[in-house]
């Protein structure tokens, strides 16, 4: 498919409140037919996200260490959680500690599907992806590791209010990227 049949097909499906302020872009190497070219998303003008470019203003992480440091980064554990850690140190750990163990554990896993799914993106293919959203169900969109995948879902009129606002909890485990899109989502 062409480029400007999907970013016609692409923005057919933003939201109404999103048109206009969101949009995609790419550029072309017309005498060069082996270099794929740029594609990023951009609101209001300006570049939100390029997927080669490290100097955006969305927070690209390096190390599993400064997502575990990263305040912004919340973790609920789960009653389940806590057990499990209660069960594997046999009940030798004060309680006030157990809550510290479930959330390193659980931040870790966190921190490797992040870092995963962080290099995905900057490997993938934006017209694949594109290509695979307008081929999917926008369930299987919003609940892929995908980061691409998860912003095209959050600007995309089929989402409602009611289900953006019920997202909030599954967006905070998310990449910056996702959070960014669904705020500006969300406050629109």
């Amino acid at each position: 498919m062409s480029w400007s049949k999907l970013k016609q097909q692409l923005e057919s499906f933003l939201s109404p409140a999103l048109a206009g302020r969101v949009e995609y872009r790419a550029t072309g190497y017309r005498y060069l037919p082996d270099k794929a070219g740029l594609c990023y998303i951009s609101v209001d003008k300006k570049n939100i996200l390029n997927m080669s470019d490290k100097t955006s203003s969305i927070r690209w992480y390096q190390t599993e260490q400064e997502i575990k440091n990263d305040a912004n980064i919340q973790i609920l554990i789960s009653d389940e959680e806590l057990e499990a850690v209660r069960k594997d140190t046999e009940g030798t750990v004060p309680e006030d500690r157990l809550n510290v163990i479930a959330r390193n554990r659980k931040i870790s896993v966190l921190a490797k599907e992040l870092l995963s799914a962080q290099a995905a993106l900057s490997k993938s293919n934006f017209v694949a992806t594109a290509n695979k959203f307008l081929s999917t169900s926008i369930e299987e969109s919003i609940e892929s590791d995908d980061i691409l995948l998860n912003i095209l879902a959050l600007v995309d009129r089929r989402v409602g209010k009611k289900r953006i606002l019920n997202m909030a909890e599954i967006v905070k485990l998310k990449h910056p990227i996702v959070q960014y899109f669904y705020e500006l989502r969300r406050s629109t």
